[in-house]
């Protein structure tokens, strides 16, 4: 069995620990890999790689590491086929969105090439007399990043581009579930002249979360995933003195309003509820609809399924591939019998596909449900799965107040024709990332990432300009060139008169 082991100092390294963990190909079932399982001293090993390789490159200088951040992004549009067959088959997406998921990746890096100018700071001169103020920002050292198996290459490279780009040296946590995307980058990083240390993988499971949060040198932590690790995270890494970016769940409603587009409406749906089969942050979990327009929508919705072609990520006809574990796969299956119990009406099941019931692959059709409400299983949970919840409410007071009392609050998406319904639904709403007739609202790279509530732990949003001020601390330069000869001694507190 093939082992993937860790990347430290421009070298890839075999871990001695022991243990390791398996990586399956999930549109066959059939195990391909075997993942290593750093412990504390390999995690050692990687931050005295890292902490080696940070003063040269602390003082390498903007232009070079723009220089090398243009490289990066040339090398990763030359191969992002590669990038994205690895993903697929260890993630199960379908090539066409492992393609836009590397994509989304390299547009960071293009931000990332702007170092020079998002580094700039301020000058202010004369405060006082002979006396000019300025401020500058500064890396944080060596930092990490803990990632989830749904985008293994577009959320290391949120982290790693402004970190590295600010003068960092990182270590990537990668999921055990898909850790092969985390190799491929680190290889494309060397080759396109990052020096050996300044990025660096190290494999594992909570064994080696728990020493990033507790080694000392580690000076901070980005992590997405679940609501209870992110808490966890962040609970952990800032006991320990780290700065904390910590994204959690989501359960991103999607409001519809009497006015809108009904085929707009559902083929939006379809797409921001089954893309990737619902392993996404963003996907729309919930249609909320306002009067009854529900009913209209989702006979429209029921009508696209049927369509949809669920197959092997790999292959090229295939718009929905499989889930990432056998275990997640059933555990999102289940969610259709919690809700049938409780009083939700099935509209899809898709547990009646073929490869659901024949394939050794770990596929489920895409589901859809109705008349859920927020007392179910399946509107409280975040499903992360192919299952769409429809909900009911007689006004727009009622779906808004249904998003604000949601404890998460990650995205939400607003579908109308009325431009003050939407710009009232802006001011109101209760979420980090809205959208307008938009179901998958993700900034643009020189914005940022995050959401509110639940979904978010720390005060830093992700990538973009908070991106930036999260991987560098301010410092202020208060200086002063004065006449030796005008020199006195004034015990006072310094006056800017």
């Amino acid at each position: 069995m093939e082992r993937i082991g860790h990347y430290i100092g421009g070298k890839h390294v075999p871990g001695e620990s022991g243990r390791r963990g398996p990586v399956y190909d999930p549109s066959t079932g059939q195990q391909t890999h075997e993942v290593d399982f750093a412990d504390t001293a390999e995690l050692g090993q990687a931050v005295d790689a890292a902490r080696e390789a940070l003063p040269a490159w602390r003082a390498t200088s903007l232009s070079k590491r723009a220089e090398i951040m243009f490289r990066i992004r040339e090398l990763l549009d030359e191969r992002k086929t590669d990038v994205a067959t690895v993903l697929t088959s260890q993630h199960g997406k379908v090539l066409s969105d492992a393609m836009g998921e590397v994509q989304r990746g390299l547009e960071n890096v293009e931000y990332a090439t702007a170092i020079p100018h998002l580094l700039k700071g301020g000058f202010s001169e004369q405060v006082s007399t002979g006396v000019d103020v300025f401020e500058i920002r500064q890396p944080l050292g060596v930092v990490a990043g803990i990632t989830p198996f749904n985008f293994p290459a577009m959320v290391p490279i949120w982290m790693c581009a402004n970190a590295m780009a600010c003068g960092n040296t990182f270590i990537l946590k990668p999921s055990e579930k898909d850790p092969g995307a985390a190799l491929v980058l680190a290889e494309l990083f060397a080759d396109a002249g990052l020096p050996d240390g300044v990025f660096n993988v190290v494999q594992g499971d909570k064994v080696a979360v728990d020493a990033i949060l507790e080694h000392p040198d580690i000076r901070a932590v980005s992590f997405v995933g679940s609501t209870p690790i992110a808490r966890y995270i962040y609970t952990n890494g800032t006991a320990n003195g780290k700065r904390v970016q910590a994204l959690g769940g989501a359960k991103n409603h999607m409001i519809v309003l009497p006015d809108a587009d009904v085929d707009m409406v559902a083929d939006a749906a379809v797409s921001a509820g089954y893309g990737s089969a619902g392993e996404r942050c963003m996907a729309i979990s919930v249609l909320t609809g306002v009067g009854k327009v529900a009913d209209t929508v989702i006979d429209a919705i029921a009508d696209r399924l049927p369509k949809i072609k669920v197959g092997p990520g790999l292959d090229p006809e295939s718009e929905m591939g499989p889930l990432i574990t056998r275990e997640h796969r059933d555990k999102v299956a289940s969610y259709l019998d919690s809700g049938s119990a409780q009083g939700a009406r099935i509209v899809a099941d898709g547990r009646e596909h073929q490869l659901y019931k024949d394939s050794p692959g770990f596929f489920l059709a895409p589901s859809l449900m109705d008349n859920v409400t927020p007392e179910m299983d399946a509107y409280k949970d975040e499903i992360f799965g192919p299952v769409l919840s429809v909900t009911r409410a007689e006004t727009y007071d009622q779906a808004v107040d249904l998003v604000n009392r949601n404890p998460y609050g990650n995205g939400v998406a607003l579908f109308t024709r009325d431009g003050g319904a939407a710009r009232r639904f802006t001011f109101e709403v209760e979420a980090g990332m809205v959208g307008i007739n938009v179901p998958i609202p993700v900034p643009v790279a020189y914005y940022s990432f995050g959401g509110w509530k639940n979904s978010l732990f720390g005060d830093a949003h992700m990538y973009g300009p908070e991106g930036i001020r999260f991987y560098t601390r301010g410092k202020v330069v208060t200086q002063r060139w004065p006449d030796p000869a005008k020199s006195t001694v004034d015990l006072g507190f310094p006056r800017t008169r």
